[in-house]
């Protein structure tokens, strides 16, 4: 039928991300919304899955499609594009078919131009090609902060006039039920940790972390997520005795740990958004970040801030939560404010705004 909304579901035939993360969010409210009878979705959206597709997705208000021909990168490029060559297309995982005119594409920040050296170069000369093509052919590119809409006009992704911002939601995490089994296993003690990522990502920075806890020997820095000590080490990055690497948790697992941690630190060079930070905000663990990219403008004055390239300046920041409740108490009462500004349904109604539009 022509005049459909498709959206573009390859991201589930692919591991969680945090991109992935965000498209499954926005569905999911969109599609209780519309239940709710708070909005009315376009007719016929209907999400299109690859070959591969390892989960399949269920709504009430949206349609499944059978799954394509081909699997993935393939299907997107080539079968897709032909799929939807008479419908409007939404793309909520960066990219989306070359050859289709019309869409909607989500970008969620320019990283690929801002820090390259995060990423492979085939990767890099990839993303390069096919940002803007996607940014001209697009009806509208979605960006989740101002500052990821700023960044992508300044490196020629997109005009301005075309760019709308629909932020992530945060809300996710209160679905989570708190597990102590991760707490427990690692034997950490309540307040006697900082949790922060396991991301290699030359832009997320964790070695300047490990830099401030060789001088804190008395304090552990736990990380979450697949990257081990032996990975760090390959990127220069030699990790002193009080990190503990906690692996891959569940989200009931990260919970308990953010409930439980001193603090939450995120010193990334550049942020999007800034996701991680803003979960643990709103379960009330304070949160430290560094003042770039998107995360001032996500955490306002509710976390505290302290210069990414300092490790004193991060050491000094941690122990002020350590050594007075009271701040500690308060920036965790800040940050549950903050962050429940941010929620998927708020969200999905920017983004049923411009499905009706489109």
């Amino acid at each position: 039928m022509p005049g459909e909304i498709l959206i573009n579901g390859k991201f589930y035939s692919a591991q969680m991300t945090g991109v992935h993360r965000v498209a499954e969010e926005l569905l999911r409210a969109l599609d209780d919304l519309a239940s709710a009878g708070e909005i009315t979705l376009p007719h016929a959206a209907k999400i299109v899955l690859p070959a591969n597709a390892a989960r399949i997705p269920r709504f009430q208000n949206i349609e499944t499609a059978p799954p394509g021909k081909l699997p993935w990168v393939w299907w997107e490029q080539v079968e897709l594009p032909w799929r939807a060559r008479r419908d409007v297309l939404l793309n909520l995982c960066n990219l989306g078919p070359l050859a289709h005119r019309g869409g909607i594409t989500m970008i969620h920040d320019a990283q690929i131009y801002i820090t390259p050296e995060s990423y492979s170069r085939a990767f890099v000369a990839w993303y390069r090609v096919a940002l803007p093509i996607l940014g001209r052919r697009s009806r509208k590119i979605l960006t989740v902060s101002d500052y990821s809409r700023r960044m992508l006009v300044a490196h020629g992704v997109a005009r301005s006039d075309r760019i709308v911002v629909i932020p992530n939601g945060v809300d996710h995490i209160l679905r989570s039920t708190s597990d102590m089994n991760a707490f427990e296993k690692l034997g950490l003690a309540d307040k006697g940790y900082v949790l922060a990522l396991a991301a290699t990502h030359a832009h997320k920075n964790i070695g300047l972390l490990f830099d401030a806890f060789r001088k804190m020997p008395d304090l552990k820095l736990v990380l979450i997520g697949a990257a081990d000590k032996a990975a760090f080490a390959a990127k220069g990055h030699n990790a002193p005795d009080n990190v503990v690497f906690a692996g891959r948790v569940t989200d009931d697992e990260m919970r308990g740990l953010m409930e439980r941690a001193l603090c939450f630190a995120c010193p990334s060079l550049t942020e999007g958004f800034g996701l991680p930070p803003l979960e643990a905000m709103l379960i009330g663990c304070p949160a430290i970040a560094a003042p770039c990219g998107a995360l001032p403008e996500v955490c306002g004055d509710a976390a505290l801030y302290a210069d990414a390239k300092d490790p004193t300046a991060w050491g000094a920041a941690i122990n002020a939560l350590r050594a007075d409740s009271n701040l500690r108490a308060e920036k965790a009462a800040a940050g549950i404010t903050q962050a429940s500004r941010f929620t998927w349904r708020n969200s999905a109604r920017l983004l049923a705004d411009v499905l009706n539009q489109a």
